[in-house]
């Protein structure tokens, strides 16, 4: 079965790269949002199978919109893995604190992304 997953990011050019990576690389069907408050009707629309969300985004941030899709039972079981340019190790953890699946760090190579997505969500 094919994977669905929304990507919530406000760079338009790092949606791309991550959309066409996880289309060619993987086969994914890619969603994506440019906010938090539009990734979080994507998600509650569309169920996806996991969300990739930015971490410093304008207007509700990354962990502000994981928290919104955690008090909803219709997403809060939805995995979700943060991408940040936060590489500290004390800063992940925090965000691992929050209950997220899993941190990818930017920059990441776009072809490991497959890799590192599935083994953080066991794919």
């Amino acid at each position: 079965m094919t994977k669905r997953i929304l990507v919530i990011d406000d760079e338009d050019g790092i949606r791309e790269i991550i959309q066409i990576s996880l289309e060619v690389a993987a086969g994914w069907e890619v969603l994506t949002a440019s906010s938090g408050n539009e990734g979080l009707i994507t998600a509650n629309i569309e169920q996806p199978d996991a969300i990739l969300l930015d971490v410093m985004m304008p207007d509700m941030d990354g962990p502000t919109t994981f928290r919104q899709l955690q008090a909803n039972a219709a997403t809060q079981g939805i995995p979700t893995i943060l991408l940040t340019a936060k590489a500290k190790i004390s800063e992940q953890e925090q965000f691992i604190d929050l209950g997220v699946a899993g941190v990818i760090t930017k920059p990441f190579k776009a072809v490991d992304l497959v890799t590192t997505i599935c083994q953080i969500l066991s794919w």
